[in-house]
Formats: structure tokens, sequence, C-alpha cells
């Protein structure tokens, strides 16, 4: 099957999808998940695993710095 007949026939699918939201959302995480993958760029993540992250942020230790020079010294050492 080539690359056009594969794209009609995805597009046909998701014409018959579209009525369903609930299994757009399946299909558009799983579409996500498999794009990120194909591309790993740490940067593309699913909305849950974006708040997942900011959860696990907030409960870790935050650092504070009194100046500029002290945040670039810290920043340097890692």
């Amino acid at each position: 099957m080539t690359a056009l007949q594969l794209n009609t026939e995805i597009y046909r699918s998701l014409g018959i999808i579209s009525e369903d939201e609930s299994m757009l959302k399946k299909v558009a995480k799983y579409l996500s998940n498999i794009a990120r993958k194909m591309t790993n760029d740490p940067a593309l993540m699913s909305k849950e695993e974006f708040f997942a992250r900011l959860d696990e942020a907030e409960k870790s230790p935050s650092r504070t710095f009194a100046s500029v020079e002290e945040l670039d010294k810290y920043i340097r050492s890692l």
C-alpha cells in the first residue's frame, strides 16, 4: 500500500470516527504517542505527562538564590 493510499484510508476512518468525541480523543492520544516516539523530542508530551511532571516538580524542594551571580554559579555547576 502506498503512502497516498494509507493517507486516504486514515482520513476515511477518521471521517467515520469523527462523530464520537471519546473515540477521537483516544485516536488523538494514540497518534500523539506514536509521533512523539518517532521524533524523540523530550519536549513533546501528552497533557497528562505534562501535568504529572508539574505535580512532581511542585513536590520537590525548591531553591532560591540571593543574586543572579549565585544562580549563574549554580547552573554552571550542573
